[in-house]
């Protein structure tokens, strides 16, 4: 099992570096498609410059920041959303309108009011707030009305219903809406950097990447990001698949 394993993690990495040579050599230019071993060099020598860590840093900073408000608030209004039936009918709108308005239109209009710094926080929260509190309002709606009985019937304090009946029922939902919205909070947060361009981040980097033509940074950078994102989704993923253990 595991010399298959070892198989797989070694030639799947070759197949695709070989579609990417391939497809390298059938465009011919290296400014539209650099080859890999060229992107890889680039890569290696973007690591042992401390500044990439500070950039590659303080992106993480920004976008873990912004999902953590989004997941907190996201539970606390899917809970008193679900308490409270006019809460929300009057903010399921508000809810509708996040979800359906384009990142890009959102990332303008926060440039207008926000700091460039702390946009890409603003809109990796608000790309995780309707997520979660969606996820967590239906779920709660959702508990079934004869656990709530015997619940009653049994005179469980709050506390007691909230752990052993709501916690249960709300758990597999919320985790799998934080970790699917661990990936719209990356993407939106560094694009949401693209475009407000705080001087130290990785979002800068790619945009003078790009504005200057140098393709191999560009494919560079981009690796950063993907490494990044897969580090920080398994990561999460491994806390909150504790969590639903404990």
């Amino acid at each position: 099992m595991q010399a298959k394993n070892l198989k797989k993690t070694i030639l799947i990495p070759v197949i695709y570096l070989a579609l990417w040579e391939g497809l390298s050599l059938l465009v011919g230019k290296a400014y539209l498609i650099p080859p890999p071993v060229e992107t890889l060099k680039r890569f290696f020598a973007l690591l042992i410059l401390p500044d990439s860590w500070i950039r590659a840093g303080l992106t993480l900073l920004r976008v873990l920041a912004g999902y953590g408000l989004g997941v907190l608030l996201g539970i606390l209004l899917g809970a008193f959303c679900a308490r409270f039936s006019f809460a929300e009918e009057l903010l399921s709108p508000l809810r509708s309108v996040i979800k359906a308005t384009p990142v890009t239109s959102i990332i303008l209009l926060a440039i207008l009011f926000l700091t460039s710094g702390t946009v890409p926080v603003f809109i990796s929260f608000l790309m995780v707030l309707p997520l979660v509190w969606s996820s967590v309002y239906g779920a709660i709606k959702d508990v079934d009305p004869k656990l709530l009985e015997m619940a009653g019937a049994f005179r469980f304090t709050r506390k007691q219903t909230l752990k052993l009946i709501y916690a249960p029922a709300v758990q597999p939902a919320l985790i799998a809406a934080c970790t699917t919205a661990l990936g719209f909070a990356w993407k939106s947060g560094v694009a949401a950097e693209i475009l407000s361009l705080p001087k130290k981040s990785v979002g800068y980097m790619l945009y003078e990447s790009k504005l200057t033509l140098e393709t191999i940074d560009l494919f560079a950078w981009t690796l950063i990001v993907i490494l990044l994102s897969m580090g920080i989704e398994r990561l999460v993923r491994g806390i909150l698949r504790r969590l639903r253990h404990d």
